[in-house]
């Protein structure tokens, strides 16, 4: 039996706790360290008891930092839950929440945007979200539609595959066609980033996670069903194809709102559920909210060593995404070499 099959080890109350607790340490100790050194109490006491005008330098850097945690948070979990989910629909257990083309369709609208950027005349910021959103909402509607004539998960595969390279031969061509001096842009962008200095980025995932999860949290149930078998799913009454589509819907939703704000932060969504499911087994009401909690918790901690690494004699800040599969990979391949395949 694989490790993910495995019987789950941990009482529920007992994972979910500890991870909970991971979380509430990272979402603590995320904003107060970083390239900038601050007075940590004295920015904590005049954030909550002084107006904005008497605000020290270290409170000013400790406000800047609040919605950038949030933000890797929000996005970490999404990316756990999503890749979760997507691991179990598809039957493979390399599924992220990338594997259907998502990421390279919302790549291509942020370069549309960054090589011209009169197409959406809103702001760079705005335009770039705003491009990368409408691009990922139109792939996963792709998806959907071939989710409708598909009569098994690995169809959904190969599509994705093929919108995957689809999208990413248009991105070389705005590459391509683009300013030179627009590249680094570009560059950056594929590096995934959680530079979020207001409130406003954290808070524009909230519709999208409120309606994906909630679809999501709908499921759960049947997506049980469907980790063991689809025909024997059916023949407990699951409707098989409506769950299918309701999970991609919400998921393609999810990870469109995520790249769309932070770029493409790769590898959260493939190692998280892996590590959590030995503990979890196959019960998604368990696993998904494990995974929320392991994964928001995670890409905060590595945002935290992104914004505090000492590069080539100076902090320089690492892309989270660099960052991300550096860590990420090694423990991947731990738990592969540990698994009983």
């Amino acid at each position: 039996m694989s490790a993910a099959a495995a019987p789950a080890r941990v009482p529920a109350a007992a994972l979910l706790g500890g991870l909970a607790v991971f979380s509430a340490v990272a979402l603590l100790l995320g904003p107060l360290w970083g390239s900038e050194s601050i007075e940590k109490w004295t920015a904590w006491t005049e954030l909550l008891q002084l107006d904005r005008a008497d605000w020290s330098v270290h409170t000013r850097i400790l406000n800047l930092r609040l919605p950038r945690v949030a933000l890797a948070w929000l996005a970490g979990g999404t990316l756990a839950v999503c890749g979760a989910v997507l691991q179990t629909l598809l039957r493979n257990g390399l599924a992220t929440p990338y594997t259907l083309g998502v990421s390279s369709a919302a790549s291509f609208g942020a370069f549309l945007s960054i090589a011209w950027p009169g197409l959406l005349p809103l702001g760079a910021g705005l335009s770039l979200r705003l491009g990368a959103l409408v691009f990922a909402l139109a792939e996963a509607g792709l998806v959907l539609a071939v989710a409708r004539r598909a009569r098994r998960a690995d169809g959904l595969i190969l599509a994705g595959v093929v919108f995957n390279f689809l999208f990413g031969a248009a991105t070389m061509l705005v590459r391509y066609l683009a300013d030179p001096y627009e590249l680094a842009s570009m560059d950056r962008w594929l590096m995934g980033s959680l530079q979020a200095v207001t409130a406003g980025a954290p808070l524009a995932l909230l519709p999208w996670l409120g309606v994906g999860l909630l679809l999501i949290a709908w499921r759960t149930s049947a997506l049980d069903q469907l980790a063991f078998d689809e025909e024997l799913a059916a023949a407990r009454g699951v409707p098989v194809r409506a769950v299918r589509r309701d999970l991609l819907l919400a998921t393609g939703l999810l990870t469109a709102a995520v790249v769309a704000q932070c770029g493409p932060i790769g590898f959260l969504g493939l190692l998280v559920p892996h590590a959590l499911r030995p503990f979890a087994g196959l019960r998604h009401g368990i696993l998904l909210p494990a995974c929320f909690l392991a994964g928001g918790g995670f890409l905060v901690f590595a945002d935290l060593a992104a914004r505090s690494l000492e590069l080539l004699g100076r902090h320089s800040e690492v892309p989270v995404g660099i960052l991300t599969a550096l860590l990420g990979a090694p423990f991947f391949l731990l738990l592969l070499l540990r698994s009983r395949f």
